[in-house]
């Protein structure tokens, strides 16, 4: 599949850059910097600025499905109004390029539970609110698209940090509730099985026109 991948230089987007390799795909990466990526087989190198439409919209042009796991950057003090921004030019250009498939890697916050997102919570870190409140907002704009076969994975909570970490290839789905242990301590998974995830979605296409979440 000719897949176009957003975001291949960050902690998720890397590993999904690696699944889709592993899996012999042939990847378009959207970058900001291209020196960042090693050049390999099935491996295509874009320069791009995905806060612009039109970037976008060349760059994707003839893929069959287009992988999102773009972010503003937590430091960012905008990141809110750039996550938004990019989010919508993301989409604008996909749009444009007349590429149907969409998979996004989305926040944790807009899980339910008891009724209510957990971005909504008021014990929700606050360090962290503005990135996740837009990750939820670009759900909602998302749910209501009609011309997009999209697809949203929403991480556990307690998504594992550093490296990539362990590739199993197992995980358990849920869909707007995160996934919990037997023990009731949310659910994790590695960055590089969060792709598996996400790449067997693209695949098999399962998920359409939906959220959904894994854990271990």
């Amino acid at each position: 599949m000719k897949v176009a991948l957003i975001g291949a230089t960050g902690f998720v987007g890397s590993a999904l850059l690696e699944e889709l390799l592993r899996r012999g795909h042939e990847v378009t990466a959207l970058v900001r910097h291209p020196e960042k990526i090693a050049l390999r087989d099935h491996l295509k190198v874009v320069k791009a600025d995905v806060l612009n439409a039109e970037d976008v919209k060349s760059a994707v042009s003839g893929s069959d499905a287009v992988v999102s796991a773009y972010n503003a950057g937590w430091g960012n003090p905008d990141i809110y109004n750039d996550f938004m921004k990019g989010s919508r030019a993301i989409v604008a250009g996909v749009k444009a390029a007349g590429v149907k498939r969409y998979l996004v890697v989305g926040g944790a916050g807009s899980l339910y539970v008891n009724g209510a997102q957990l971005v909504d919570s008021p014990d929700f870190p606050a360090a962290i609110y503005p990135g996740a409140s837009a990750a939820r907002d670009m759900l909602t704009e998302l749910q209501a698209e009609s011309s997009l076969d999209w697809t949203l994975l929403s991480p556990p909570i307690a998504m594992q940090l550093g490296a990539h970490g362990e590739r199993t290839g197992r995980y358990r789905v849920g869909q707007d509730a995160p996934l919990m242990q037997p023990d009731g301590q949310p659910g994790t998974i590695s960055a590089a099985d969060l792709a598996v995830a996400l790449v067997d979605a693209l695949e098999k296409h399962l998920h359409p026109r939906e959220r959904f979440t894994v854990a271990y």
